[in-house]
């Protein structure tokens, strides 16, 4: 494998370490108090301190209404101002960088995805056909139906464990943790881990991509701000070397996608696109054997209003931009 493609891998490495961070910052924030609401109490925690507005002040006589009104302003509508003005603006230059770099909901998605390649050959069980045994780096990876109760076991657990931690932020996390060692549930703490559970664990093995595209609202916001910039970061592809996608490819990036997008085609048929560059390291593992460089790269500014405008063209330069590249007949396979 060449330099650059070690790169391309030391990426995703790097990428997966933010995810499993950011995993561990999602269920850890609130036992440390770093972020919560406390329904008991009625206030949030920030960084181990209470979060409160002043509301319970001015019921009680203590605050004035002015008093009351700037606490409002400056610890309510103030952070949440900033908050969302950061968010849209990353958006805006990288799109959903978030959902492919932090989101602890995607990381579960694409280890799924992984398992289900593992068990079945497929992404999701609702493709028709399976994925090229032949993997981008080189190696065979074939369907072993032993995989397939592990996938259903680490589904589960991590619907088990997206429900404690949503629980754990609206409830004081040890008493929770307590109940739970002790059996001790209360009937509602009960009910919310055993539906969001069921729910949740569902979600991850029939309908995971299909959230991140059509049902996350967060996902959607920072979609509609990239889409509206078309000098931001989006992935290009080289089009004057083209013809190498056909001499030695079994359609590496399409099949790598965890949206089931086809990174050669134009930005707005790439909405969902998460930045995850796994298409760029799928595409620099394969044309590596060829002693060439990825015709899959980021790009940004100028280079990509060529993007947005004209989209990466196809295998044969003379097709329309607008058509996404054909796929290789032996290796095709349709997603949803």
């Amino acid at each position: 494998m060449s330099a650059s493609a070690n790169i391309k891998a030391d990426l995703q490495r790097r990428r997966l370490l933010f995810q499993i961070s950011f995993f561990l910052l999602f269920i850890l924030a609130p036992p440390l108090d770093l972020f919560r609401f406390d329904l008991t109490q009625g206030h949030f925690y920030f960084f181990g301190m209470p979060w409160r507005l002043g509301i319970d002040a001015l019921i009680s006589g203590d605050s004035t209404p002015l008093e009351t009104g700037l606490n409002i302003i400056l610890f309510g509508f103030m952070p949440m101002a900033l908050i969302v003005a950061l968010f849209i603006g990353v958006s805006w230059n990288y799109g959903r960088l978030y959902c492919g770099w932090l989101c602890p909901h995607f990381s579960v998605v694409e280890l799924i995805n992984k398992m289900m390649q593992r068990a079945g050959g497929k992404h999701s069980l609702w493709d028709k056909e399976r994925l090229p045994e032949l993997q981008p780096d080189g190696s065979q990876q074939v369907p072993n139906q032993k995989f397939w109760p592990l996938t259903w076991l680490i589904a589960l657990l991590f619907a088990f464990l997206w429900s404690l931690s949503l629980l754990s932020y609206l409830l004081p996390p040890f008493e929770l943790y307590h109940n739970i060692w002790n059996g001790s549930l209360t009937i509602n703490q009960f009910r919310f881990l055993l539906i969001g559970t069921c729910i949740l664990f569902i979600e991850f093995m029939f309908a995971r991509h299909l959230f991140c595209r059509f049902g996350c609202a967060v996902g959607l916001f920072q979609s509609l701000a990239w889409m509206a910039n078309d000098k931001a970061l989006v992935v290009g592809f080289d089009k004057e070397r083209s013809a190498l996608c056909s001499s030695d490819c079994n359609n590496a990036c399409d099949n790598v996608c965890p949206m089931r997008l086809r990174p050669r085609t134009i930005k707005r048929h790439m909405f969902t696109c998460t930045e995850c560059t796994q298409c760029i390291t799928a595409c620099e593992q394969v044309q590596a054997r060829n002693s060439g460089k990825s015709l899959l790269h980021w790009v940004q500014n100028e280079a990509a209003v060529a993007v947005a405008k004209g989209g990466r063209l196809p295998r044969d330069d003379a097709e329309p931009t607008e058509k996404p590249p054909p796929d290789n007949s032996e290796f095709s396979h349709e997603k949803i």
